[in-house]
């Protein structure tokens, strides 16, 4: 049956994060620090928001792209908290940020094209740029520059077929962000080369130690950027798969064609919960979720002492939930240190390689998980560590 199969599918790599969660949820006294799931619980008034709606029948479609009372919160959160202006009428409710990445991919992607992503980077950026039939170009963001887009890599990588790059930050899996100063830094190089930006910020909130910028609020960019975010990781949604993206009108146009057509549109219920959660979204007091990230940057701070302490060095994360420390000292790649100490210690860990060659030598451990396991799972990290680094 494989000449049924489209090729595109059939050369696409099995996701390097998921192997790792499924062997560890049939592995008794396992510690998974592989998924990048909140451990928090959806807060009450969201939820009940969502019960409300379905006690009131409010159980059909909505328009295809999400309730309008929706989209004029998601229009002025992005303003108040983030400086960037897109009007409700271009902004669509998603299935998660997810959607937004394939929509984006699907809406501008021509075969041939070349699109920037960065190595490392998120996972799902390759195999969208892929299914697309664009060519994905990695760009080496380096540990020593924080993990960022330079003007001088981005240059290096452009050439004439280059049309887009996308830009994750905080980003995942390093936890980099980049300031006003650096996003402003690398503005010549995008207009220069005539590039729309793809800028997934589902990280916004989680951001230590300063406010996230977003390129979309520096002068001119509005108009050639397409802002991906959601509410999975601020507002511990991942299940209630909600996002939304926003665009230019010319490209917003393509994105609500293709959304009409796959997808109607997002859930009625998690779209009337995230009407809740940004109810009380605008001023600095956004107390939900800054509770969860004042106890993340906690537990950031717990993991890169940590890792630095053992003799495995690690970036300094400045948002996401996630530490991406260097595994070189014991001798083994980041597949060889994972499979190992999952083996041994029933630890799991994702290799670095899953986000790019770039990772060789590294691997991913989110802590968005409870600092009872982050404990448990540091102490036997430490004793396998222990027997290999001389």
């Amino acid at each position: 049956m494989r000449k049924f199969v489209n090729h595109r599918a059939e050369t696409l790599k099995p996701s390097g994060i998921r192997k790792f969660f499924d062997i560890v949820s049939e592995m008794k006294d396992a510690i998974s620090l592989g998924v990048g799931e909140p451990d928090f619980v959806t807060p009450w008034h969201i939820r009940n928001a969502a019960v409300r709606s379905v006690q009131r029948g409010y159980t059909q479609y909505t328009g295809n792209r999400g309730l309008v009372q929706l989209r004029e919160l998601i229009s002025r959160y992005l303003f108040e908290r983030f400086g960037a202006e897109y009007p409700p009428e271009h902004i669509i409710v998603t299935v998660g940020a997810s959607e937004g990445i394939d929509l984006a991919m699907r809406a501008v992607c021509e075969p041939g094209d070349e699109i920037l992503v960065p190595d490392p980077g998120y996972v799902s950026y390759v195999p969208a740029v892929q299914l697309s039939g664009a060519v994905p170009v990695p760009v080496r963001c380096v540990q020593e520059n924080g993990f960022i887009f330079t003007p001088e890599a981005l240059e290096a990588a452009v050439t004439p077929k280059t049309k887009a790059l996308i830009l994750p930050y905080p980003n995942n899996p390093t936890g980099g962000i980049m300031t006003k100063k650096q996003l402003e830094a690398i503005v010549p190089v995008i207009e220069k080369h005539d590039l729309l930006v793809i800028s997934d910020e589902i990280y916004a909130e989680l951001t230590y130690g300063g406010k996230h910028v977003s390129v979309a609020s520096l002068p001119g960019l509005k108009e050639r950027t397409v802002l991906i975010n959601g509410f999975s990781k601020a507002f511990a949604m991942t299940g209630w798969r909600i996002g939304f993206i926003c665009a230019p009108p010319e490209i917003d146009d393509a994105l609500f064609k293709i959304h009409q057509y796959v997808i109607m549109c997002a859930p009625t219920a998690s779209q009337y919960a995230a009407l809740e959660g940004l109810k009380d979204g605008f001023t600095d007091n956004f107390a939900v979720v800054e509770s969860m990230r004042d106890e993340y940057d906690k537990r950031r701070r717990f993991m890169v002492d940590f890792f630095n302490g053992c003799g495995l060095s690690c970036f300094e994360p400045r948002g996401a939930f996630y530490v991406y420390p260097s595994v070189r000292a014991t001798g083994l790649t980041g597949n060889a240190f994972a499979n190992e100490l999952l083996r041994a210690e029933k630890v799991a860990v994702v290799p670095g390689d899953a986000f790019g060659e770039a990772g060789e030598y590294h691997v991913r451990c989110s802590y968005a998980t409870s600092m009872a396991n982050l404990d448990e799972a540091t102490r036997r990290i430490a004793r396998f560590a222990e027997k290999l680094i001389k």
